[in-house]
């Protein structure tokens, strides 16, 4: 579904973000990015939906090769993007919020809301609620509802677990295999190595902009040198 060949992204003309990185996400999979902060993880998912550009290589979804696209014609070819950060309309209420989410939407934005509501329940409750108000947990659930609301081919989730209590990690987390259940392909960027590992079928290890290492979710959280470097062993 998507395979990156040579990406190579830089920040101004000196600092030199991710280096020669190739890998390929299958239809129906979970993979996740791992690393340290500064690794290049973010900068690969802001790449692949157009928000920065590779200078070498190709970056190619659902078979058509969409490198230089821009981010809204990304989207409306099924890829979503939910940042670090959420990044919801603070101002807006929850649902209007949901419906920025659906502009590229071709079908009855009523019924995906509706779907999202039962995925959702919390959001729900909160409907009428202005989303800078709500929780952290609540506002990254609005982050991924908002994605979803344009029925995304794959879902990109940059540090969904960020600056949340273990309780509501757990809570994003098994909503993120929910989601997988229900066929959505996902790209994981995430720092809690542990968790990324634990529903991953597949990951990818970066060091400074290189990809050093990768395998299956089970084999890698296995492996010493991960246990040593990211997972406390």
């Amino acid at each position: 579904m998507l395979y990156i060949n040579d990406m190579n992204v830089y920040y101004g003309s000196s600092i030199h973000a991710v280096k020669g990185v190739s890998f390929e996400v299958k239809p129906g999979e979970i993979v996740s990015l791992i690393g340290a902060n500064g690794a290049g993880k973010s900068t690969i998912l802001k790449t692949v939906s157009g928000l920065l550009r590779s200078r070498t290589g190709s970056i190619t979804f659902d078979g058509k090769e969409i490198s230089g696209y821009e981010a809204h014609k990304i989207v409306s070819m099924g890829l979503a993007h939910v940042p670090e950060g959420r990044r919801v309309f603070s101002n807006l209420t929850v649902e209007e919020n949901l419906e920025m989410g659906a502009y590229t939407l071709k079908g009855n934005v009523e019924e995906v809301k509706k779907d999202i509501f039962s995925r959702f329940p919390r959001l729900l409750e909160r409907r009428h609620q202005i989303a800078g108000t709500l929780s952290g947990g609540e506002q990254q659930m609005l982050a991924i509802g908002r994605a979803m609301m344009s029925r995304p081919k794959l879902l990109m989730l940059d540090e969904p677990s960020m600056g949340l209590a273990p309780i509501l990690v757990e809570q994003i987390f098994d909503i993120i295999k929910e989601l997988h259940q229900a066929g959505v392909t996902i790209l994981l960027v995430e720092q809690n190595a542990r968790k990324a590992l634990e529903i991953a079928d597949r990951a990818y290890v970066l060091e400074t902009g290189k990809i050093v290492m990768s395998g299956d979710g089970k084999t890698l959280s296995e492996s010493d040198d991960i246990k040593k470097a990211y997972l406390g062993g």
